[in-house]
């Protein structure tokens, strides 16, 4: 096992245990210091990250947007660090508490999961905004982010824990992995004397393998083939805002929508306007038969297309018989993100939001809200695709889990 993954899991451990004993004054302290030091120091933040999109060749640039960072996306990131730090602390609460039948007084508590490994491909908000939520939560974390990102990473990282220093606070508290080679990554994912949970955020692939090598439990996130219902209730001008948005307004995300699927009953009506809204923003389109031949500049889909996250101006186009014929293909190839269907029917949404099998499932609304700060959250670790444990955008609650203290005057057990 590599010697630098064990001293930095030594260190986070013992930052763990100094994160559980502060107060909730004292981590929004820490957070607000730490959202000033990044907007006080974002000269250094923008060099580094210039060097980075330099270096980024091999990079296929419907990705560069995630590695980019300006001043704009600097004030976000602290703005998320503020905003987290005015959010209700989950480790201050107490989910409930009884007497049993022998007297014993038992408390349900929110505490730490306690250190988090992070495996991440190339988004530096990802290093700000794990760290707050980390933070706040009373976790510490270990971040291994993409070598594309290495040098805003290391930016970012140094800028966050000297502001930790200068308040007194564990600088441990966040650790980033330097070494960004796949064995150190893979060391990583079996450091099960350290890490408690490991969350990887990227790609399918990334997600899969770590997924499949790790002995570290792990909460499985954001692989997006998120989909787009209209249905034969829809309002077209509705469905014409809300698929281009789903699609369109940052493709390469993963709550971006990558289908689209349309009634045959409105098909004729709907999808030639549709497809036109999609195209004039540059979408390519793959159909089914019957799409292609409604609008015949669409390109044939293939079976691989109905499960690939395209993160780009791609989107996949069936018409389909039926509301139980859309739920069923979004059930086959869905990923389990995001689905929204588009109807002025509601008993057919609520319908929809029942069937389908996803994290997130909306009625006349654009996937893209899936996302810890739409949600309220402040910010987000990930997009959990999983059941148990999270679900859906994690935020500080997810970041939890539950321990019992129990309180008695001399009580045994007969």
């Amino acid at each position: 096992m590599d010697e630098k993954l064990i001293d930095m899991g030594q260190r986070a451990q013992e930052a763990e245990s100094q994160l559980a004993l502060l107060g909730t004054d004292q981590k929004n302290s820490g957070l607000r210091a730490m959202a000033d030091a990044l907007l006080a120091h974002q000269d250094d933040i923008l060099k580094a990250n210039k060097e980075d999109l330099a270096n980024a060749t091999a990079m296929p640039k419907k990705f560069t947007d995630r590695l980019l960072v300006n001043e704009s996306r600097i004030k976000d990131m602290a703005s998320g660090l503020r905003s987290i730090a005015d959010l209700a602390d989950p480790t201050a609460q107490i989910d409930r508490g009884w007497i049993n039948k022998d007297g014993l007084q038992i408390i349900q508590r929110r505490v730490p999961l306690g250190v988090i490994g992070i495996i991440f491909e190339a988004r530096p908000n990802v290093t700000v905004d794990a760290t707050g939520l980390t933070f706040k939560s009373g976790n510490a974390v270990i971040l291994r982010g993409g070598k594309e990102a290495l040098r805003t990473n290391q930016a970012l990282t140094t800028i966050l824990r000297d502001a930790l220093r200068k308040q007194g606070l564990p600088t441990d508290a966040v650790q980033l992995v330097t070494d960004t080679s796949h064995e150190v990554a893979g060391e990583m994912m079996r450091l099960n004397d350290y890490l408690d949970v490991l969350i990887p955020r990227g790609g399918r692939g990334l997600i899969q393998r770590v997924v499949k090598n790790a002995t570290v439990p792990v909460i499985e996130t954001g692989a997006g083939n998120c989909h787009v219902y209209v249905d034969k209730d829809a309002d077209l001008e509705m469905a014409k805002q809300i698929v281009v948005n789903a699609k369109v307004q940052r493709p390469s995300v993963c709550n971006a929508a990558e289908k689209l699927l349309i009634h045959k009953d409105v098909a004729a009506d709907y999808l030639p306007a549709l497809a036109k809204a999609l195209m004039d923003h540059g979408v390519e389109l793959r159909g089914d038969e019957r799409a292609c031949q409604l609008v015949p500049q669409m390109h044939p889909a293939d079976e691989a297309d109905w499960d690939t996250e395209y993160n780009d101006l791609i989107m996949a186009v069936k018409v389909v018989d039926s509301l139980d014929d859309a739920i069923k293909h979004i059930n086959r190839h869905s990923t389990h993100h995001s689905e929204s269907i588009i109807t002025s029917n509601l008993q057919r949404g609520r319908y929809f939001q029942q069937a389908i099998n996803s994290a997130c499932v909306y009625i006349n609304a654009s996937t893209r809200f899936t996302d810890g700060g739409e949600f309220g959250f402040g910010a987000e670790i990930g997009i959990s695709t999983q059941k148990l444990h999270a679900r859906g955008p994690m935020g500080l609650h997810q970041l939890t889990t539950i321990k019992y203290e129990i309180t008695g005057n001399g009580q045994v057990r007969q």
